[in-house]
């Protein structure tokens, strides 16, 4: 995916702003998805987003993103943008996200994924990196995250 940055797309530093970025992150990862399973995908939790550097108006954004691991219903997708001067062809990797994609059906029930065909050793590397981070996003879950109840607004009584 490919998109030149303009002025709309920016924050008052003339660089994208973060928000559209994530946005087109989101897309991107989605595209990967659903390629893979040929089915609609939902977005169900993006993780290790770090913004590296920023991108220029006028320079464009380079977003490329991988199914790492299909699990039963969801699938781990890799998301990396690079920012390229087209003045000069410099490319600089300045995002990187992952992402949790959950295929549903046509009545939105949860619907199963197809394996992922690992040929290259650095392929199994990946999927197995992605069952330890999918563990943890599990157990994260189940733990009580005492921020959501800050959240919250005050009962009155």
């Amino acid at each position: 995916m490919t998109q030149m940055i303009l002025p709309p797309d920016a924050n008052n530093l003339n660089a994208a702003f973060g928000g559209k970025v994530m946005q087109w992150i989101d897309i991107c990862g989605a595209i990967a998805a659903q390629r893979h399973c040929r089915q609609v995908v939902v977005t169900a939790s993006m993780d290790d987003l770090h913004f590296h550097a920023s991108i220029r108006v006028g320079w464009i954004a380079l977003l490329r993103s991988r199914v790492l691991a299909t699990f039963r219903t969801s699938m781990e997708v890799g998301v990396t943008v690079h920012a390229e001067n087209p003045l000069t062809g410099e490319r600089t990797l300045t995002t990187s996200a992952l992402l949790t994609f959950v295929a549903l059906n046509k009545d939105g029930g949860r619907v199963r994924v197809p394996p992922l065909h690992l040929t290259t050793e650095a392929e199994r590397v990946a999927f197995q990196e992605a069952e330890e981070r999918r563990a943890q996003r599990i157990a994260r879950q189940k733990e009580t995250q005492a921020w959501l109840k800050a959240m919250m607004p005050e009962e009155k009584s």
